[in-house]
């Protein structure tokens, strides 16, 4: 049973969609079966996997309304994708007097479960129905945090959300990590940052840490993750350790269970 991830922040520009894709592609080069679910209507991650959004004909806005997911999955070199785009923005709409409509992805992707190791999903930068829906479908979610000043501001609403959801929708759902973005190691408020990150959260912070890099802002330009427009960049490194080290952790946890 694959495990189902979502990597939400409320906040904006953290990385949150670089880090879905970018994640998602250094998975399934580990040879992970990797599914990402964009549901973003702004469909960037769904560029950023070499997808045009802008002629992309089903997809997560159809399997909200109940369409069958396994119809609008797109393969992909990096991993399968659920893509998106504005028709997303619908959805919001249509969904607003549908009973249990924060169920809707989790019902509709439970059947792909069995097919995948993981199922990433790239969730809106903000907190409404999309959202709800992508943590209550989670098992455990993976929080982006840049390393600049107002990200402890806005990480304490996140947690907040994430109580509320936890007590009232989806009483399995936990941490799976939060991961340290755009760091700068020659600048003291990135390292003030991390420091209180680290304070907060202790060992659920992962040990790599994104660097700020620019060859992360230029992939996305191109359709591509970042390992797949410059391997040799400190960006895609980040990002292989970062996939490595949750494989890791959940071979990990498995064991430990088992």
């Amino acid at each position: 049973m694959g495990k189902t991830i979502a990597v939400a922040n409320q906040k904006g520009g953290v990385g949150k969609t670089t880090t879905a894709v970018n994640l998602t592609c250094a998975l399934h080069r580990e040879g992970k079966r990797v599914l990402l679910v964009d549901l973003d209507p702004q469909g960037n991650g769904t560029s950023a996997m070499g997808t045009d959004k802008n002629r992309v004909k089903s997809g997560t806005y159809n399997v909200l309304i109940g369409d069958d997911p396994a119809a609008s999955i797109v393969r992909t070199k990096y991993g399968d994708l659920l893509p998106s785009n504005r028709a997303l923005s619908g959805a919001l709409i249509e969904l607003v007097d549908v009973p249990d409509r924060e169920y809707i992805l989790k019902k509709a992707l439970e059947p792909l479960r069995s097919g995948y190791d993981y199922i990433m999903i790239d969730c809106p930068p903000s907190l409404e129905l999309l959202t709800l829906n992508g943590l209550v479908a989670a098992d455990r979610v993976l929080v982006p945090v840049q390393c600049e000043y107002f990200a402890l501001e806005g990480l304490s609403d996140l947690m907040n959300t994430l109580r509320i959801v936890k007590r009232r929708l989806n009483p399995d759902l936990d941490i799976e990590g939060v991961v340290l973005t755009m760091f700068d190691g020659r600048t003291n408020l990135s390292m003030q940052v991390a420091a209180e990150v680290k304070k907060y959260f202790k060992d659920q912070v992962m040990r790599t840490v994104i660097p700020r890099n620019v060859r992360l802002s230029e992939a996305p330009s191109h359709g591509k993750p970042v390992m797949a427009y410059d391997p040799g960049s400190k960006g895609a490194a980040a990002y292989v350790a970062l996939g490595r080290e949750l494989i890791e952790r959940n071979e990990k946890g498995r064991r430990s269970d088992g």
